[in-house]
């Protein structure tokens, strides 16, 4: 009778342990799905747009095919990669600076109410100016170009970091800060070990979004600057391409814009994920 207890404990024991096994053929299987859906997804998209410049015979200087694309980026690599280096040295150099400006600002303004009041709103028109309006105007007042270019593109940045961060360092659960109270925590204490990892992933998310605002202010401030010569980036190199009718080229400029951007995005998640994937429940995966 022994026996059959404990066989019958057992049982759901064993009925449970190929469990992990199949979690694990499934989890290898969604991660390789995520990687070959939008890999053959682009591969059609670059079929049919071969097709159709094939079959309606279209001109390379209204819409060139893939492979004059291609040979535009190989050909024309050493001009392109220099103007695409200074373009991201811009842009991770705002996304740098709004960091550490958007984080200082965010404890601030949560630390005292009256700075909050003092400095929010005159972020937040910041935020909502275009800054194609104002670029003219941080070409005058800037010494350099570049600075001009930097300071754009940080504007831009700033605002998502110092909203999400400011937001997360304010969601702290009320309980949890009354805990905190009752043992006697200083303000720092508390803003240390409670509301800066509850500020956590609101902040990451304000990272990626940066991120891209980064690289797209990046860019339009160019446009506005028209700055040519040695320290143009992809910008000018797209205007050129326009004015000279070299649509292929153009295209490949574009191409590295968006691959930078997707690049940026990337590296920004995965940071997240790092971050995030042993703790947040938006990171860990559901068992059921």
């Amino acid at each position: 009778m022994s026996n059959q207890v404990s066989e019958t404990i057992a049982t759901p024991a064993a009925l449970d342990e190929p469990a992990p096994v199949f979690a694990s053929k499934g989890s290898l299987r969604e991660k390789v799905l995520k990687v070959l859906i939008p890999v053959a997804m682009l591969g059609l998209l670059i079929v049919v747009w071969a097709w159709y410049v094939a079959a309606y015979d279209v001109p390379h200087y209204i819409l060139p095919s893939p492979i004059r694309v291609a040979q535009a980026l190989v050909n024309d690599w050493g001009t392109l990669s220099g103007a695409l280096l200074i373009t991201l040295k811009i842009t991770l150099t705002a996304l740098a600076i709004a960091l550490v400006g958007g984080v200082a600002i965010s404890i601030i303004m949560v630390q005292s109410r009256w700075v909050e009041l003092a400095l929010y709103p005159y972020a937040v028109i910041l935020q909502v100016t275009p800054i194609v309006a104002i670029a003219p105007l941080i070409l005058i007042y800037a010494p350099t170009t570049q600075a001009a270019l930097l300071i754009c593109a940080w504007i831009v940045a700033f605002f998502p970091i110092l909203s999400n961060t400011t937001q997360g360092l304010k969601s702290t659960d009320h309980n949890l800060l009354n805990l905190f109270e009752l043992y006697g925590a200083t303000r720092w204490q508390t803003l240390l070990y409670l509301k800066l990892p509850n500020a956590l992933p609101y902040f990451l998310a304000g990272l990626r979004i940066a991120g891209g605002l980064a690289l797209i202010a990046a860019v339009v401030a160019e446009f506005a600057a028209g700055s040519a010569g040695a320290q143009s980036g992809l910008a000018y190199r797209l205007l050129e391409s326009q004015f000279r009718l070299n649509i292929p080229r153009l295209f490949a400029a574009l191409i590295l814009l968006s691959a930078t951007g997707v690049v940026i995005f990337a590296i920004t998640s995965f940071i997240s994920h790092l971050l995030l994937r042993k703790w947040h429940e938006s990171a860990l995966r559901r068992e059921n």
